[in-house]
């Protein structure tokens, strides 16, 4: 539910020559307008990502490219057909070109999946669009690497770690341990069975009435349980699932714990839900740490990189650092800063970066929206 456009600049191949610079960033995002569905509508994240995508281009252009694009009728008939499914994006693009002249830009890198295919095909349209305006390749992207790139980056450049590398992906839609023995390769080592763990926060906090997006407020009363001391007279706490088997991970069961005290304890005062919040943040926490250490261990990891929206949570972050100092590993913890941990273009254009340079390009026929991508794909 948000639509970014980014522009980056960007110079040298993977290592320590590699630096890059945010020349301009549009982000926005949709979640108050989804709020009363409880997740993510696709027909609306379609229709406002169509909306929102030429607005958040004249941010990342700024004032640089100022002017106008000469377009024949020829591209107009091209681009009616590109967005045909998309009327209002042409009308947005079209009034976009009577102001902005073509950018100085090499490449366009889109995201092509993981994801509802509806908003997907949105944005895959628009970068098919730009590139038939401004004669560019494309790079398709998948939006799981995205999150493993961005916490690598650092000031400008790449952080210095040593492989083999272990990422945690932990979104509202994805909870993923991966194995990368050098850059740009990816094994999947374990993954969700049902819910996510963004996914789990906010059908936890549905439960206790709170609004979408509900995982922020959830970690938001945890923190205030552990401040305040607070307890409940009946113990409540949740059993740790698949704690010890292998590297997937299963979060619908500890959904339907909470359901039962939920349930148990209606209508459930501020105080239970404190509790309640506090029990079920922690139980998320040991389960994701417990596998990531196990994983570093046996996979040997130089470094540990969490990436995916719920690596904001700040509970969780601080855990497993002082987790992986208890346990003696001595992997380096890399991390986005939370403002860049959800969603964002930015990530997108810097993985496509590497594939750009690698003339790793798709033809805008052969893109197409794969909502169950696979990061090893």
């Amino acid at each position: 539910d948000e639509a970014g456009v980014s522009l980056i600049s960007a110079d040298g191949a993977y290592g320590p020559d590699f630096s890059y610079s945010i020349l301009g960033n549009g982000l926005t995002s949709q979640a108050a307008l989804h709020a009363e569905y409880g997740g993510v509508y696709p027909n609306l994240a379609k229709r406002e990502h169509a909306r929102s995508l030429v607005p958040m281009l004249e941010l990342a252009l700024g004032e640089t490219y100022r002017g106008a694009t000469p377009i024949s009728e020829d591209e107009k008939s091209a681009l009616a057909r590109i967005l045909e499914r998309e009327p209002e994006l042409l009308e947005h693009l079209t009034e976009f070109l009577k102001k902005f002249s073509k950018p100085d830009v090499d490449a366009i890198a889109v995201t092509h999946g993981p994801g509802l295919e509806p908003a997907l095909w949105v944005g895959i349209n628009f970068a098919k669009a730009l590139s038939l305006l401004w004669q560019v390749p494309i790079v398709a992207v998948n939006h799981m690497e995205g999150h493993v790139v961005l916490p690598l980056m650092h000031d400008g450049k790449l952080s210095q770690f040593e492989f083999p590398l272990l990422s945690l992906l932990i979104s509202g839609g994805h909870t993923e341990l991966v194995l990368s023995e050098s850059f740009g390769k990816y094994k999947i080592l374990g993954e969700t069975r049902d819910d996510a763990a963004g996914e789990a926060f906010d059908k936890v906090a549905r439960m206790l009435g709170i609004p979408y997006p509900g995982g922020p407020k959830i970690s938001a009363l945890a923190a205030e349980a552990r401040t305040r001391g607070v307890t409940s007279e009946t113990p409540v706490h949740f059993t740790r699932p698949m704690l010890h088997d292998g590297y997937d991970f299963s979060f619908s069961g500890l959904k339907t714990a909470v359901r039962r005290v939920v349930e148990a304890h209606t209508p459930v005062s501020e105080e239970m839900k404190l509790v309640i919040a506090r029990e079920f943040e922690d139980t998320v926490a040991d389960v994701l740490i417990s596998k990531t250490l196990r994983a570093a261990e046996e996979y040997g990891a130089e470094a540990i990189v969490v990436g995916g929206g719920v690596s904001a949570n700040t509970f969780i972050r601080s855990e497993l650092a002082r987790k992986i100092v208890e346990s003696g590993n001595d992997a380096q913890l890399l991390i986005p800063p939370p403002e860049l941990a959800t969603d964002n273009s930015i990530m997108i254009a810097l993985a496509g970066y590497f594939h750009a340079r690698d003339k790793d390009f798709i033809e805008p026929d052969a893109l197409v929206a794969r909502g169950n991508l696979r990061l090893e794909d």
